[in-house]
């Protein structure tokens, strides 16, 4: 089944495959996520499945969230996330569990969530721009220096690259490849690092 999943980053560490190469690995714990809405062309306009993860008590979710799930006869949910399949992807039901062994080894994965929030940052760091002179005198190292033109157009145009919040962001790291899925402990071992902190909410899609 190509189908997304939901999951938290535990934390990173690294592994030696058969070769003795240390192989740097992030630890995540996905799933299980359970459907719990199936959305078809004749009905909505397109095909795609939606899915929940995380228990969570009744008291903490709106009147709306718990009618649409308890609609379906599902307990309550802390995350809900859409993802788009085929038309040729019939066998999703409402109900129906989703664990980790959607995935094996070897395949390739795109991991998004939030990244790391660093807060306000200047232009050096948040953009790579140069910096100015460092000789003695010179009054412009790290400043920004003239963002934009004079009397025409006479204001600073939408989009500057400009100083301001760092990270805290939606992005997606694409083709990790998996090296591990464990079934029995909700367990996904992917190479290389993905975005946030231990504990980040996370989307694991196949990669096309």
């Amino acid at each position: 089944m190509a189908i997304g999943l939901l999951g938290n980053k535990i934390g990173m560490t690294q592994i030696f495959d058969e070769s003795g190469n240390i192989i740097p690995v992030t630890i995540l714990k996905v799933g299980p996520c359970i459907i719990t809405q199936v959305k078809t062309i004749l009905k909505d306009g397109y095909n795609s499945i939606q899915i929940g993860y995380g228990s969570v008590s009744s008291k903490l979710l709106t009147q709306p969230e718990l009618g649409h799930l308890q609609k379906s006869n599902i307990q309550p949910l802390k995350y809900l996330k859409e993802f788009r399949i085929t038309e040729n992807d019939h066998e999703f039901q409402v109900g129906q569990t989703v664990k980790v062994d959607a995935f094996s080894s070897g395949q390739l994965v795109n991991i998004g969530g939030k990244s790391i929030g660093k807060g306000f940052s200047g232009l050096q760091k948040r953009h790579n721009f140069a910096r100015g002179p460092m000789s003695h005198g010179s009054k412009n190292h790290r400043a920004p220096g003239s963002i934009g033109m004079g009397t025409t157009p006479g204001r600073v145009l939408p989009g500057k690259k400009m100083a301001g919040q760092l990270g805290n962001k939606i992005t997606t790291v694409k083709k990790l490849k998996v090296i591990q899925a464990n079934a029995e402990e909700n367990i996904l071992v992917v190479k290389g690092s993905v975005p946030g902190k231990p504990g980040n909410l996370l989307s694991i899609i196949p990669s096309e």
